[in-house]
């Protein structure tokens, strides 16, 4: 497959703003900060970027990993942009880690996550003249920049390479949590096999997700490697041969099994390309449902730096726009037929023109 390349920002709309309200009371988020050296003068104007995790943490090696590579993508292009980030360790952090960067002043603060789009929601009525950018939700604010993905049409790839890869004519996906930003991708996986069996006129059975139902196996968390790996135990004793997790840190459970397993069964990563964010496990990757965070919150950076961010609106990854993306298949390209790479690159095509059309609830609107 083609390497992801950078979406581009939508038109948005003006930001309103009037004096700077006041913030939530709690400390300043300590810095982890990226910031621009001194002496720094090439590569633009000068900005403060600030980034809130999600509880899955910065080296999630999936959405929060993204993100911050983002933020450092867009520094290294100005080195004028200096960049900090703070973890959150349970969602009660939100609030106070947000409000804590409105008191620094950040010139774009970044919430990674739809579960964070309450806490920012409240942040950006309190402080109506900072600018906020948010991943995976979308805020109807004048301050606030969303950033989407229609992962669901990458997905349906994956599950079409799953299904035309698997030995057993059983496969399987799972969750960290049962949120929009996850369910959109076993939508599109469930699908994507669906397309196959039609096809081909084969049967390949897809476990822990039911799309008509919209109900299927999470993990209850984005961190525990253990619920990943009990999860995968179970599809694999019921023969799946491909796991898809969307788990963030839990799939690494996943991974770790497969590579365990001798071969008994491949993964399909997602967010960041799984042999870049997690390489000790790329033997086993078959390929990524790629979430491209890193291009559009480097491209949201550097506009704020520009003074072209302007909220109330945001981007849509697509396929089209390479927002999201099958990841190439490195060290399991030689196991991939051919005639198989050419349907996906058809199936890729056709999902862009629209003659294959992609749907699901969790799609962004």
């Amino acid at each position: 497959m083609r390497p992801v390349r950078g979406i581009r920002l939508l038109s948005v709309l003006v930001v309103g703003g009037l004096v700077l309200a006041a913030a939530a009371c709690g400390k300043p988020p300590a810095s982890n900060s990226g910031g621009a050296s001194a002496g720094a003068s090439a590569g633009g104007k000068a900005a403060h970027a600030c980034m809130v995790t999600d509880i899955g943490g910065i080296n999630d090696r999936s959405f929060n990993a993204s993100a911050w590579a983002g933020m450092q993508a867009a520094q290294k292009q100005n080195p004028n942009i200096k960049i900090d980030y703070t973890q959150s360790a349970a969602e009660a952090d939100y609030g106070p880690n947000l409000n804590g960067y409105v008191q620094q002043k950040c010139d774009l603060i970044v919430a990674v996550g739809g579960l964070m789009a309450q806490a920012t929601t409240d942040a950006a009525k309190a402080a109506p003249s900072q600018k906020f950018g948010i991943i995976d939700a979308k805020i109807d604010s004048p301050n606030v920049y969303s950033m989407q993905f229609d992962t669901a049409q990458a997905a349906f790839l994956a599950g079409y390479l799953a299904a035309g890869m698997s030995k057993t004519g059983v496969v399987g996906t799972y969750g960290g949590l049962k949120i929009p930003p996850v369910t959109i991708f076993m939508d599109g996986f469930a699908d994507g096999v669906a397309y196959y069996n039609k096809a081909k006129s084969k049967n390949v059975k897809v476990l822990g997700w039911d799309k008509n139902a919209q109900n299927g196996s999470f993990a209850g968390s984005f961190t525990d490697q253990n619920a990943g790996k009990r999860l995968s135990d179970q599809f694999t004793g019921q023969n799946a041969d491909v796991i898809m997790p969307v788990a963030g840190g839990t799939g690494l459970g996943t991974a770790a099994g497969a590579q365990q397993s001798g071969g008994k069964y491949s993964v399909i990563w997602v967010d960041q390309d799984g042999c870049v964010s997690a390489a000790q496990y790329c033997s086993v990757f078959l390929s990524t449902v790629v979430k491209n965070i890193s291009d559009a919150v480097r491209d949201a950076v550097l506009a704020t730096a520009g003074g072209s961010l302007q909220g109330g609106g945001g981007s849509v990854g697509t396929l089209k726009n390479n927002g999201v993306q099958l990841a190439d298949f490195h060290e399991m390209a030689s196991k991939v037929p051919a005639d198989l790479k050419t349907e996906l690159d058809q199936l890729k095509q056709d999902i862009i023109s629209g003659k294959v059309q992609v749907s699901s609830p969790a799609q962004p609107k």
